[in-house]
């Protein structure tokens, strides 16, 4: 009995451990998917390289790109003349005001050529270091080639790279989730499990950001509700054909998006376009009518909204008697009646930008600049059983383990962090030679080290 007992109880924790994996996964790429985009500025997408050079390319506000270019630097400083040249002329070029570097080979003498040349020059640039995770992949995909059809496979990698720094969820859709490389073991997990969960993570926030529907990708808008890949491509070849969409009802007129399928992804589209600011929000078609009479109720009209003159409504529906009162007057549901509210408060709204922006900046450390004791500022960049990874603006992530997050008791490091975070950490201890660094959340930790 004891072998068949055996593979029983090791087929049990074997299938505990991998459920748990993948819950962590996807925890983790919801949380990188919904980072906060960097609007409104022109980025220069810098992809690392020794031998065959690092490659940039200059993508405008929009996702457009502009100019891309090969320099060879040999990272000495006595020998990079001609690189610092080019790389300074794309920028007073394109007038670039940030800059997206890979983390892969190479990366960390690029970013220490990057810190010099900014305090070279006087234009006002600052960079961030970004996971290049996936980017090779995308870059020599169908869709790559159908997207950047005049461009070579590896400045579309730098490309990707500038887009993800501008808004991670648009571009990060086109990648296989499990090639973004968030979690552990990804490689043991039932691949056909973690596909569907990772999937489902992808969808989840597509839907809950939406989509702008005249500059989506067709990657993007395959994940909303009620679209196809077929569609989404039909979606896009209908405005490339006759201009931006003004309408949310116009989505009817492409072709195979039927009666059913506009009334599941109404509500995730966005049309900022449209003369009717309801279409620019979450609020469904179906409850437009729920919305205006709100409205007229609180003494305001769709026009106050289109100029955000509804702030107060949340505050004024109290006055009237609370949620409940108010949403029977409009016999509609609570939950319904809650939506319209917080989207007609900030119509547009985009709900990352509620998250603290992501890290920029204009100068580089090396590992053995660090002192335990030291307060840095970071970004977390993964989340796992036992700790976080946090990156302080060296090449290497530091560690802080499970135990050094909180003085309160944690069963899982995700109760605090989710990646992307922006927290504020101390060093505990630096092994230069193993690569190691450790940190710690916990200020009281540092006072003993101090004191030691």
């Amino acid at each position: 009995i004891m072998p068949s007992v055996e593979r029983e109880i090791r087929s049990e924790l074997t299938a505990k451990a991998a459920e748990g994996a993948i819950k962590v996964f996807s925890s983790n790429l919801r949380q990188l998917l919904l980072q906060p985009p960097v609007k409104n500025q022109i980025t220069l997408g810098f992809d690392p390289g020794y031998s065959h050079g690092c490659k940039m390319a200059v993508v405008d506000s929009t996702g457009k790109v502009l100019d891309s270019a090969i320099v060879y630097p040999t990272f000495r400083k006595d020998k990079d003349n001609a690189a610092k040249a080019k790389i300074k002329a794309i920028i007073e070029k394109n007038g670039v005001t940030a800059i997206a570097i890979g983390n892969g080979t190479a990366s960390r003498e690029s970013e220490a050529l990057i810190a010099e040349i900014l305090h070279e020059i006087p234009q006002k640039v600052s960079y961030m270091v970004v996971s290049e995770a996936g980017a090779s992949v995308y870059s020599a995909s169908k869709l790559a080639a159908e997207e950047f059809p005049e461009f070579d496979v590896s400045i579309r990698g730098a490309i990707s790279i500038a887009r993800r720094l501008q808004d991670p969820l648009a571009e990060l859709v086109k990648i296989d989730p499990k090639a973004i490389g968030v979690g552990q073991y990804q490689h043991d997990m039932p691949k056909k499990e973690l596909g569907e969960t990772l999937d489902g993570a992808v969808e989840y926030c597509v839907n809950s950001v939406g989509a702008d529907v005249n500059t989506a990708s067709p990657s993007l808008l395959s994940h909303i509700a009620g679209i196809n890949s077929g569609v989404a491509k039909n979606i896009v070849a209908y405005r490339e054909e006759n201009g931006a969409f003004t309408s949310r009802a116009q989505l009817k007129k492409v072709p195979k998006l039927g009666a059913k399928a506009y009334e599941q992804c109404a509500g995730f589209v966005r049309v900022p376009e449209s003369k009717n600011v309801l279409d620019n929000t979450g609020v469904h078609p179906e409850s437009y009518t729920a919305a205006k009479e709100l409205l007229e109720l609180c003494g305001l009209t769709v026009k106050d909204a289109a100029k955000g003159n509804t702030g107060a409504l949340k505050a004024t529906v109290e006055l009237l008697g609370g949620d409940k009162k108010v949403a029977e007057k409009l016999g509609i549901g609570l939950p319904t009646l809650q939506d319209i509210v917080k989207e007609l408060q900030k119509p547009g709204r985009d709900p990352r930008d509620e998250l603290p922006p992501p890290l920029l900046r204009t100068d580089v450390m090396d590992i053995n600049d660090l002192k335990p004791g030291m307060e840095m500022k970071g970004t977390v960049r993964n989340v796992i059983d036992f700790g976080a990874f946090v990156d302080i603006g060296v090449h290497q992530d530091g560690l802080v383990h499970i135990s050094q997050i909180t003085d309160k008791y944690i069963k899982h490091p995700s109760e605090v962090l989710k990646v992307g975070d922006i927290v504020t950490v101390w060093v505990l201890a630096v092994d230069v030679k193993k690569n190691r660094i450790s940190l710690t959340m916990k200020r009281n930790n540092i006072d003993k080290v101090k004191e030691q």
